[in-house]
């Protein structure tokens, strides 16, 4: 990560809103996208068939050098529906709305926004984009469209409660064009704004803070990645789209496992726990048993399914962006997280077992003592 130089009293962004020129986009594109869990499972052929809208498979599409096996494993489907245009703070909505499918059973929601205007209006936007009841409330209702439409083709079909939504703007023409090398001493304050869909002026530590992570690949690019939105400053910049998508999807996905093994983990103490045992309770406690083990399958299928399914290896460049936004979206401390609790279900599992097992054995101690005191009693008469 490149980290921000030290700013100084003269050039602080937090004493004047704009240093340089007043900025206005001529054109760009506002991506805002909701991230669903729809189910265990997706067949991506099957759903394909299933589905009449115009589609295809995804693909990374390079916009610089990377080896041929830089790709999605399986590709994930793309479909695009016609919508109704959206108006959000003076800004309309494509008339398309996108669905990405992921065969772990992840599927996205995705709007694009034209943007043309001056960066106040931008940073408007921003702002209004923050908890958007609006397109929340339609994605939910497209997204549980298409899982009635794809429902036979999902195992273990069920919308989680669980949401992750995310802004990425990307600017590929403005007046005057923004020098790359000093977009933050020009426009600091407004463009941490536009991140932090922040209307107040924001602390200089705040502003250093949104604006450091961020990676450049040419002298005309510059990309800033925050927790909230990112910002992508140039032309040709669909793979960086792509793993900044999938990051979020990677993040709904550990959100949604957490969640799960919480659950679970509290059903399994709780079983655990419980000394007041039936007169025959093989039955209930080979059934927790088999919820533990089930979930530990399922848990360890979704990790593996979610972390091998786009390899970065291949791109230095993408690696890098891949690591800026699992820094800011904390993906590690998530990955740390799950680990934790799997091996939490694994050793409850394992005394669960073990208690079993030794409940086993005391029956049958008991019942060899009672055949043998059996045969005493009628050997004596």
């Amino acid at each position: 990560m490149t980290t921000l130089a030290r700013m100084s009293p003269t050039n602080d962004p937090a004493r004047s809103t704009v240093t340089g020129p007043e900025l206005r986009v001529e054109s760009g594109v506002c991506h805002v996208l909701f991230v669903y869990d729809v189910g265990f499972a997706v067949n991506l052929d099957e759903a394909e068939r299933h589905i009449q809208a115009a589609k295809h498979r995804e693909s990374i599409r390079r916009t610089r050098k990377a080896p041929r096996y830089f790709q999605y494993r399986p590709p994930p489907l793309r479909v695009t529906i016609a919508a109704e245009s959206v108006s959000i703070a003076g800004f309309a909505s494509e008339p398309s709305v996108d669905f990405v499918i992921y065969d772990f059973g992840a599927a996205t929601v995705l709007y694009r926004i034209p943007l043309a205007g001056p960066l106040q209006e931008i940073q408007r936007l921003a702002l209004d984009l923050y908890d958007n009841e609006l397109l929340l409330i339609d994605s939910k209702q497209r997204v549980e469209q298409l899982l009635h439409a794809i429902g036979p083709v999902v195992a273990k079909s069920n919308l989680a409660d669980v949401i992750e939504d995310y802004v990425i703007l990307q600017i590929t023409a403005s007046a005057p064009p923004i020098d790359t090398q000093r977009a933050i001493s020009d426009y600091g304050l407004p463009l941490a704004q536009l991140l932090r869909a922040e209307p107040e002026v924001l602390s200089a530590q705040e502003i250093e803070d949104s604006l450091a992570c961020r990676i450049a690949f040419g002298t005309r690019d510059v990309i800033f990645v925050d927790w909230n939105a990112s910002l992508l400053i140039g032309a040709d910049m669909d793979d960086v789209l792509a793993v900044l998508e999938f990051a979020n999807v990677e993040l709904l996905e550990m959100r949604f496992l957490d969640d799960q093994l919480d659950l679970a983990l509290g059903e399994a103490y709780g079983q655990f726990s419980h000394r007041k045992w039936r007169t025959w309770p093989f039955r209930s406690r080979a059934a927790v048993l088999e919820r533990v083990a089930r979930l530990q399958l399922d848990s360890a299928i979704l990790f593996e399914g979610v972390n091998n399914t786009l390899k970065l290896l291949g791109d230095p460049y993408l690696a890098r962006v891949y690591r800026l936004a699992a820094q800011r979206l904390h993906l590690s401390d998530w990955d740390t997280s799950i680990l934790r609790k799997l091996k939490t279900v694994e050793s409850i599992y394992e005394k669960i077992s073990d208690q079993q097992s030794t409940l086993r054995m005391e029956v049958l101690e008991w019942i060899i003592i009672l055949l043998i005191a059996i045969s005493i009693v009628v050997s004596l008469k």
